[in-house]
């Protein structure tokens, strides 16, 4: 796959086009890159996923911080499983928000990425004030010479759309089983291995302490989960708790902890990846420390005899 970053590119071959944020790159993404690649193949042209460096509303309220399913990194790498021709990575700023939507088909889709045919999803809408919609952009396309092609809404055999905002839903209810299916993948965090306060160490089930690289990045509700756990090369089932361990502290900051099963490595500061695949409680306050090791040994023996392959299935 082509990976193109740069804010114009003149010598792009013509292509079929379709621009979205595409955060998580999930199973409506996939459904609408499926007839992109369908309609490039037709024509006999090169396909390209158009996104964008930064998630537009910051450019637009720099307030604003969004919940992100995917990094960058992780969208580009995402989309290249794609299979599609070319991902183009649009340096959104505020010159490109003031557009009229016949403006950013002009200028931007047009003169800078050589688009052909251009691919719009169902409810997608460009433009800085985002009131005009396909009839209106079919109409700028045939004065501009881009065919304008309106997409299928993906629907899933539970009768159910898919969105990005569905999805951060369902993680920050700590429903990751449901937010896998609508990824396609098991959802991840990506992160440092931080010092802690060793108490689980003391209670014979050592943690590591995740920091994790991306600020933005959703982690999901606070509760036990089942997890993978991935470090140099290696995969390690886990259980990892999002909480305040209020059994064991009076703090009230959120701290992301596994323990690894099978593990006895020293991994301080060391770049890891978490992997959900189902919650398995909430978070609790136990009568004493006994109580919590109890519960402690029988998350483990859930965890042990968990099929994870039964958890990953698509809708």
């Amino acid at each position: 796959m082509r990976i193109v970053y740069q804010s114009s590119s003149s010598s792009l071959p013509p292509c079929v086009a379709t621009v979205g944020i595409f955060d998580g790159v999930h199973a409506g993404h996939r459904f609408l890159i499926e007839q992109l690649k369908g309609i490039a193949k037709s024509q006999s042209i090169e396909s390209a996923v158009i996104t964008f460096a930064k998630h537009p509303r910051s450019v637009i309220n720099p307030d604003f911080k969004p919940d992100l399913i995917s990094t960058l990194e992780e969208k580009i790498s995402l989309i290249e499983t794609t299979g599609v021709d070319t991902c183009i990575v649009l340096d959104f700023n505020a010159e490109i928000a003031q557009l009229s939507a016949y403006e950013f088909l002009k200028t931007i889709l047009k003169n800078q990425y050589n688009v052909h045919t251009l691919l719009v999803g169902h409810d997608h809408r460009f433009g800085h004030n985002r009131l005009e919609g396909f009839l209106e952009y079919e109409k700028y396309g045939q004065s501009l010479g881009i065919k304008l092609v309106e997409a299928k809404r993906y629907k899933t055999d539970l009768d159910r759309f898919i969105s990005s905002s569905e999805i951060r839903l369902a993680l920050l209810d700590g429903n990751v089983q449901l937010a896998n299916r609508m990824l396609t993948y098991p959802y991840h965090l990506k992160g440092k291995v931080t010092g802690g306060f060793k108490i689980g160490r003391k209670i014979g089930f050592p943690t590591a302490n995740i920091f994790p690289d991306n600020e933005n990045k959703i982690v999901p509700a606070i509760g036990v989960y089942a997890v993978v756990f991935y470090w140099n090369k290696k995969h390690f089932k886990g259980m990892l708790n999002i909480g305040t361990r209020p059994t064991l502290t009076s703090e009230n900051s959120i701290s992301i902890e596994v323990h690894i099963l099978d593990f006895n490595e020293d991994i301080y500061n060391q770049s890891v990846e978490i992997e959900f695949i189902t919650k398995i409680r909430d978070e609790k306050k136990f009568n004493g420390v006994d109580e919590l090791i109890e519960q402690l040994q029988n998350d483990k023996m859930k965890v042990i005899k968990l099929d994870y392959s039964a958890y990953n299935k698509g809708l």
